[in-house]
């Protein structure tokens, strides 16, 4: 996700790159609001998230760039998906016809529909889940981005490839960086599989932990 995150406002930068003029106020300002939009929504802060993300959009949108629209929307599917929130990018839809093949092709790995993908126009580090059609783990663990790693687990989950090892593993990345939101979706996952496994030892563990991480949230979020 940071690297799909980087080439999305790489996009929005381009004329900054250009030359040695500033870039314009929107391209600036949408940047920063996406990022802003991405560390608030991870945190669990959704007034915040909602209101950085309008604002990225509102810039984009003064552009008239559909397939700038499209890549934000995009940003804002990966970071759904690494809090296991799937809709089918819903918002990026009515902008697909705009987008590129690389964001055309990164919807359909979020979305979970790999059959007949073009790996090499996914991220570099979302390439070899795709590629690798037997087995996750030591794939998910070469990840080194964390939320690219999130994004990745969330992806194996919708295709059903997810193994315990790789729940472990993307809860506590999402532990390690305090992310309230992806934490609480994971740690869902475990309580689940611990309640259908019958092991109440682990069920009162997860749920001890889950109520720790609600009573750390901030209200009015």
């Amino acid at each position: 996700m940071k690297t799909f995150l980087a080439t999305v406002s790489a996009a929005l930068l381009l004329g900054a790159c250009a030359s040695q003029s500033p870039p314009p106020d929107w391209q600036a300002n949408a940047h920063a609001s996406l990022k802003t939009f991405t560390s608030a929504y991870l945190s669990g802060n959704t007034r915040l998230a909602e209101f950085e993300f309008s604002r990225a959009k509102l810039d984009i949108s003064s552009t008239g760039r559909a397939d700038l629209l499209a890549r934000a929307e995009l940003t804002r599917c990966a970071t759904r998906v690494a809090s296991l929130e799937f809709d089918d990018c819903a918002a990026y839809q009515p902008l697909a016809p705009e987008a590129r093949p690389e964001e055309q092709t990164y919807a359909a790995f979020l979305n979970g529909h790999w059959t007949g993908i073009n790996a090499a126009l996914l991220p570099p580090q979302h390439r070899a889940l795709v590629l690798n059609s037997t087995t996750s783990a030591s794939v998910l663990g070469t990840i080194e981005d964390p939320l690219g790693r999130l994004v990745a687990a969330g992806t194996l989950l919708q295709n059903q490839r997810l193994t315990p090892a790789d729940i472990t593993l993307a809860t506590e990345t999402a532990s390690a960086q305090g992310w309230r939101r992806p934490l609480l979706a994971w740690l869902g996952v475990q309580l689940k599989r611990a309640q259908d496994g019958g092991d109440k030892e682990a069920t009162d563990r997860l749920q001890r932990r889950i109520a720790l991480v609600l009573q750390s949230a901030p209200k009015n979020q």
